[in-house]
């Protein structure tokens, strides 16, 4: 968010909200604005304006109906018309000041003269102060030229194009910023006194107005992303409805409790047929299979306890690993496992070993930033000396990515501002050189092979985990900048997140549906692919890797990058295959075998990347956590509960004896392999189980 003032210091007085693809979805009309609005209206005494391009008796009808709450006002038709809904009547002084140079028949014939593919929208979304009309893929150039031929007329009107398809031919003063600017001067209001909310070009002119709050919903359209880019504006991460309580959250309006309303979506109609795949009927009672998750979670703060080491978290323990060759870099503190360990573990802050080892971690890692910003790979114990590289002597990119999302996760639970004060250079430095990895300024990492978390696995350039961790922490630098109270470069990553966001949906997911334009994706290229079930796991100006990376969709919809609708194709996808079986959840389907075009000779160093094995189909229990916390998300929980079980008996499984909470099983036969007591198994088991309730 731009600007010098506190959010939560602003006197919001009144709310000016589009409908469409704000408030409510445009095609089903579902939202969940009207029940959190409803529970909280009480405490908060604003006036709820809705500003839309529906006209006011179709907004009526969707008030009657309870999808939308009952407002103070309705600026409608695009800012044509105001009506009072506690007096039931248009506001007429309003009407009287958009006669001036408007002409209803001039406004027809002139149309009637453009050499433009342009059609008259239905009957319903017209009126005397207003013209709509169809017309696809617009450019500048033609809006322009339209607005040039209309001022060759007598009319002094105003056109409005929006969502690449919406004219609007509109008298003068009326727009949605104007008629709300005269409503606010006839209830003796400040522009500062208003939030407004809005998702496409017609709303831009709400945004305009000088000192207006603002929200742009994370499916804002272009249009509206470009015009608000230097506005005091709050991007919301979520889409629609979500990001308006997002917002609403943010500027102090809602209370924090709006936000847990809308964490878990509704069931889909298709729940019986994934609950049918995930039924184990070994389960005989409820009870036994929570005990069993409950001795589970004690047993996971014993192994992360294990872990615990002078300079913080180590990936699994030395005492209980034996180490020689290339091993010996276990004895160290990793940037990613510490990090991902880190997140896991915040539930255990009152845990003063385990908090201290937290803060330990961070203060390694970031007192070893290297001159251009890198956080180290690792840091090794016996003489704390940093490496800044990982397998091959590749750099790992991922490292930094977690450790900053650790941070604000950290900051934004423990509010240490003192914590973020001090080490805030080094993770401005870490950014700079995060960013510095986008080398064609395209929005996505460049990553080089094997630089990343599977780094025995031959994935590089557009890399889907990676660039799912990259939305994520530029939305977390952000905030901190907030934290820090510096709102216009906060802004500034926050609206750069949502165009990573963008570049990720167009080019990892393809669609048959995609609009080929002069600047094509590689996804869009390949929409012979057709309509896919879930983003592919890499893609590079050459090719793509059709495979699906069950962390990567994981984490896309954890971090909001695709919605409930895409997460859930994913899960169908992932259970069909049975990604899920016999543990949760094998990392990539299907495994890469000699002779596959993707195979590497290297796959074959340690015996490690083998088919099934590994990062080549390999299942790892803290991916497994992030995957029950995945369905918990999609508000079915008692497969998440099933999953949940699965997971702590193979945590419980071991190598040479029970809860040993290894690296990683075997894909077929959830055999554990790798090293015992893993502080990032450890710590996630810990973390869904606190997102299940369950401790």
């Amino acid at each position: 968010m731009n600007g010098t003032s506190n959010p939560q210091d602003l006197s919001i007085k009144l709310l000016s909200f589009d409908i469409d693809n704000t408030l409510i979805d445009l095609k089903t009309l579902s939202g969940r604005f009207t029940p959190i609005w409803n529970k909280y209206r009480s405490e908060n005494g604003l006036l709820l304006t809705y500003n839309s391009g529906r006209l006011y008796k179709d907004i009526l009808k969707l008030i009657s109906k309870k999808i939308l709450p009952e407002p103070a006002y309705i600026i409608g038709g695009v800012g044509t018309h105001i009506y009072d809904f506690q007096n039931q009547s248009v506001i007429k002084e309003f009407d009287e000041i958009l006669d001036e140079g408007w002409d209803l028949s001039l406004v027809e014939s002139t149309i009637d003269t453009l050499n433009y593919p342009i059609s008259i929208q239905p009957r319903k979304y017209q009126h005397s102060y207003k013209r709509s009309y169809f017309l696809e893929g617009a450019s500048a150039g033609d809006i322009q030229e339209i607005e040039r031929i209309f001022g060759e007329t007598t009319l002094d009107v105003n056109i409005v194009y929006s969502g690449d398809q919406y004219l609007d031919i509109l008298p003068k003063w009326a727009n949605k910023g104007n008629s709300l600017q005269w409503l606010l001067k006839s209830v003796g209001l400040k522009t500062s006194d208003v939030l407004v909310a809005g998702d496409s070009g017609n709303d831009a002119a709400m945004f305009k107005l000088k000192g207006v709050n603002g929200i742009a919903v994370s499916n804002a359209r272009e249009e509206l992303y470009k015009f608000t880019k230097y506005q005091q504006v709050y991007h919301a991460e979520r889409a629609k409805d979500e990001g308006v309580v997002e917002g609403l959250v943010h500027y102090g309006v809602l209370p924090h409790e709006a936000l847990e309303d809308i964490s878990k979506p509704e069931i889909p109609s298709e729940e019986f047929f994934i609950q049918q795949q995930t039924d184990h009927p070994i389960i005989e009672q409820e009870d036994e299979k929570i005990a069993l998750i409950r001795e589970g979670y004690d047993h996971a703060v014993i192994a992360l306890k294990k872990n615990i080491s002078p300079l913080g978290f180590l990936a699994c323990p030395t005492e209980d690993n034996v180490s020689s060759g290339t091993d010996e870099n276990y004895h160290s503190v990793w940037a990613r496992d510490g990090a991902i360990t880190i997140i896991g573990a915040l539930s255990l802050l009152d845990d003063e070993e385990i908090h201290g080892c937290i803060r330990q971690t961070f203060e390694t890692l970031l007192q070893n930033t290297s001159v251009n910003g890198q956080f180290p790979s690792n840091v090794r114990l016996s003489d704390g000396s940093p490496d800044y590289s990982g397998v091959g002597g590749i750099c790992s990119i991922d490292s930094g990515l977690w450790v900053i999302i650790a941070c604000y996760e950290y900051i934004r639970k423990t509010r240490d501002f003192d914590f973020l004060h001090e080490h805030f250079d080094d993770l401005q430095r870490a950014m700079n050189w995060l960013s510095a990895q986008d080398a064609n300024n395209d929005a996505l990492l460049e990553i080089p092979e094997a630089g990343d978390w599977t780094d025995l696995f031959g994935r590089s350039y557009h890399v889907l985990y990676d660039e799912i961790l990259w939305y994520r922490t530029n939305v977390c630098f952000g905030r901190l900048l907030e934290m820090m109270g510096q709102y216009d470069a906060a802004g500034d990553y926050i609206r750069w997140s949502q165009v990573i966001k963008k570049e990720i949906l167009d080019n990892f997911w393809p669609s048959t549906q995609q609009k080929l334009s002069q600047s094509v994706s590689f996804a869009e290229q390949q929409f012979s692919l057709g309509d896919t079930k879930y983003l592919v796991a890499q893609i590079t100006p050459f090719d793509f890797s059709w495979r699906c990376d069950s962390y990567g969709n994981i984490l896309a919809f954890l971090y909001d990058v695709i919605d409930s609708e895409k997460a859930h194709l994913a899960l169908r996808f992932m259970l069909g295959v049975g990604m899920n079986e016999p543990f949760p959840i094998s990392n990539v389907y299907p495994v890469v075998s000699p002779g596959d075009p993707d195979w590497r000779a290297y796959y074959t160093v340690n015996l490690l990347n083998l088919p099934d094995h590994y990062h080549n189909g390999g299942i790892w229990p803290f991916v497994g956590a992030f995957w029950v916390m995945f369905i918990d998300k999609l508000g079915q929980r008692e497969m998440a509960l099933s999953e949940l079980y699965k997971l702590a008996l193979l945590n419980q499984k071991g190598i040479s004896q029970e809860w040993e909470f290894t690296e990683w099983a075997h894909g077929r036969t959830g055999n554990p392999m790798g090293k015992v007591y893993q502080a990032w198994s450890a710590a996630q088991y810990i973390a869904a189980c606190h997102q299940l309730k369950i401790k």
